[in-house]
């Protein structure tokens, strides 16, 4: 294992490092207890290079340093931002010719003996040799040339392709053109003056006897040729090119009018537009169909696919099949002959599919639904007439007929009048003519209903008992008084052995009803056990194995189910529901 920190070039170059053992676990062993220590504060922690102490919690992989980095001790130099190197301006160049602020009048000790300048010796002298130098006559010293410091640009400026270039120097092209300008126009000048002086004369007016008549039509046109001045401005627009003997303008760029196809849709994330190309090949408003304007622009790509494009791609792929089926046909080299078998094809296609259609209705009819008026009178309006009168009966015309579903209406089966859904009571549906609860079964009737209200428990009078006026005792209340009243007009002895037999009834009477309470929520607690237990099977099943359930029977809860379902019932929020059992 090489030791970290060293670069490989480093390592083969030193012998005694040329074989480094891995640490034994002793040495691994210090280290850890070293890095320990210094983490808690017992040891000084690591220093780098410039002294500054190394937080002993940096990790390993932050606090190493890369191989190709080379250090030979604890660093995080490899961790900080280098120094940023200072470049100079994209502006600053180096400057070129010589100085014209000051010039030396005598030569100066060092100087260039050829020429007298300070910046060159005589062997890098530029100058013609002189007969006597200037070292020796004194006579028409140089000026001194720019001393170039160091300069140093960043990558832009190193390949910046105008950086030193004076713009001054332009001034002698712009100014060679302008004198050509006006030589060109001092020439047309002259010619028009002479060819004026050869047809009019001297005075400027043309011979009776070579007058002319006005021209008219296409002789003016034709005239107005020859007169360059004329469309002088239009031939020096930039973006046309102008045939003056055809009278064509060529237009390459678009004019102020038209609209940029990168302006139509300035979102972001609407059609991409190259600007090197000039090309946008999707619509840039679509998606925004209803302010997009008719004639606006719909992308590059609407050519493509305009005219008898789709045409030729359609017959390039029926030759592609062809050809695959073993037919010699190619749509370039033969395009004659593949427009040929193409629409014949197409017609045999046709007839197939005609023929096919014809088969299918002599084979099962219904060829009169298929002759039906067309989609546009379908839902339109029609003459039929229909009268009402008030209470809503048809007078005069055929009664507009009901809507009905796609599903089976009013079917009645096992003797019912009514549909099942038609009567609802205690959240259960049934028939409304029997009051049946189970779906497909037989109609009893109106005996089914009789039964069903023979079966139903009478409400016990406990609301007449309390309503009843302070002054009259309840019914039940009556006839314990009216016991009580014969027991005493009996004798005494009597009536205390009747009031204690009364009482020891009475007593046995709620012993015993609090006897079939406590077997009634003994049941009922099993019950829910046992529905517990049931419920936990069906959901550890697969789901499609699961039995349906909804034929099961809905009836009202007694109140030993609902005191078994709160006995049962775990209070997630109790802090003793995990020691209850289960």
């Amino acid at each position: 294992m090489a030791a970290p920190g060293l670069p490989v070039s480093t390592l083969i170059r030193t012998k005694e490092n040329a074989e480094v053992k891995k640490p034994s676990r002793d040495q691994y062993r210090l280290a850890k207890e070293l890095e320990e220590a210094r983490k808690a504060g017992t040891v000084p922690a690591e220093q780098d290079e410039e002294g500054h102490d190394i937080n002993p919690h940096i990790p390993h992989y932050i606090a190493a340093a890369p191989w190709y980095i080379g250090t030979q001790g604890p660093t995080l130099k490899h961790q900080r931002q280098p120094d940023q190197k200072v470049y100079a301006p994209i502006t600053d160049w180096y400057k070129k010719g010589v100085q014209t602020t000051a010039a030396a009048t005598k030569y100066r000790k060092g100087a260039c003996e050829n020429c007298g300048a300070m910046t060159h010796k005589k062997k890098d002298c530029l100058e013609r040799p002189r007969k006597i130098g200037a070292k020796y006559s004194g006579d028409a010293i140089a000026p001194d040339e720019h001393v170039q410091g160091s300069m140093e640009h960043d990558f832009e400026g190193k390949r910046d392709r105008w950086n030193g270039y004076d713009p001054s120097e332009y001034a002698q092209v712009v100014e060679e053109y302008s004198k050509v300008e006006e030589a060109k126009k001092h020439l047309k000048a002259e010619k028009l003056h002479t060819d004026d002086v050869d047809e009019f004369g001297q005075d400027g007016l043309k011979p009776a006897d070579e007058a002319e008549e006005p021209k008219t039509g296409d002789e003016a046109l034709l005239d107005d040729d020859g007169n360059e001045d004329k469309y002088a401005d239009d031939m020096e627009m930039p973006g046309t090119k102008v045939d003056s003997k055809q009278r064509i303008t060529v237009r390459n760029l678009r004019i102020r009018e038209d609209t940029a196809k990168y302006l139509i849709n300035l979102d972001l994330s609407s059609a991409h537009y190259d600007p090197k190309t000039r090309s946008m090949r999707e619509d840039p408003s679509q998606g925004n169909v209803a302010t997009k304007p008719p004639s606006s622009f719909q992308g590059d790509n609407v050519i493509r696919y305009s005219g008898e494009t789709d045409r030729i791609a359609k017959s390039q792929l029926f030759a592609w099949d062809a050809y695959e089926k073993g037919v010699d046909l190619h749509l370039q080299a033969d395009p004659t002959k593949a427009a040929m078998l193409r629409k014949q094809y197409e017609e045999k296609k046709d007839e197939f599919k005609q023929n096919i259609e014809k088969n299918i209705l002599a084979k099962y009819g219904g060829e009169e639904y298929l002759e039906a008026p067309p989609k546009e009178l379908l839902l339109a309006q029609s003459e039929s007439f229909v009268q009402y009168s008030r209470r809503g009966d048809v007078i005069r015309g055929a009664e507009k007929a009901v809507i009905r579903s796609r599903y089976e209406e009013d079917v009645l089966i096992n003797n019912h009048t009514a549909v099942w859904g038609s009567y609802w009571d205690a959240g259960n549906w049934g028939y409304k003519c029997c009051h049946n609860f189970v779906k497909m079964s037989y109609c009893t009737g109106m005996a089914g209903i009789l039964a069903k209200r023979a079966k139903e428990p009478t409400p016990e009078p406990v609301a007449a008992e309390e309503e009843a006026p302070p002054g009259v005792a309840p019914s039940g209340k009556r006839k314990r008084q009216s016991k009580e009243e014969s027991s005493s007009s009996s004798s005494s002895s009597d009536s205390d052995s009747d009031s204690s037999s009364g009482s020891s009834s009475d007593s046995e009477e709620e012993k015993d009803e609090g006897k079939m309470s406590k077997k009634k929520l003994k049941a009922a607690l099993e019950a829910q056990e046992l529905q517990r237990k049931e419920a936990e099977r069906l959901l550890a099943l697969d789901e499609r194995k699961r039995p349906y359930n909804s034929m099961t029977e809905s009836k009202k809860l007694t109140k030993e189910e609902i005191e078994a379902y709160q006995l049962k019932k775990v209070h997630h929020d109790d802090p003793m529901s995990n020691f209850m059992k289960k």
